[in-house]
């Protein structure tokens, strides 16, 4: 396709053309919006290694229900409804890596930017939550941790 074919396209159809635009444009925002924010979004194989090279602390956000019924290993269950960056569990881990994991990695997002406001500098959240997890047949631990 050429450019002059392209832009007589734009002219037969100018509301394609401005949502292929607007489109564009959400998504460069999106990207570079997540590029700023500080939070780090890894993958399982990532958090395996922040885990055993750093003793990153993983903070999972799922009900308790949830959380006894499989977590990783050495996780810590602190719920939305309570989440707080001054959490016991928390508190003192402000220059370890923290690794958020909820079920399907969008709860994290939420929790992670209050971690960022309230002075974490390593802020991470698990791509794809505890099913990615799964998904990478990963073990998961059964009961309170």
């Amino acid at each position: 396709m050429t450019l002059a074919e392209f832009i007589a396209f734009a002219g037969r159809h100018p509301i394609l053309s401005l949502a292929l635009a607007g489109i564009t444009l959400a998504l460069l925002y999106n990207e570079i919006a997540g590029r700023l924010s500080g939070i780090r979004r890894i993958a399982p194989a990532q958090l395996t290694a922040l885990i055993n090279r750093d003793n990153a602390l993983v903070v999972d956000l799922r009900i308790a229900g949830d959380f006894e019924k499989g977590h990783i290993a050495g996780a810590r269950n602190v719920q939305m409804s309570q989440f707080d960056p001054e959490n016991k569990h928390l508190a003192p881990a402000r220059a370890l890596p923290v690794v958020l994991v909820c079920k399907v990695g969008q709860t994290a997002d939420g929790a992670a930017k209050r971690l960022r406001t309230a002075g974490f500098t390593n802020v991470n959240v698990l791509e794809g939550g505890i099913q990615a997890w799964q998904a990478a047949d990963l073990p998961l631990v059964k009961g309170r941790g």
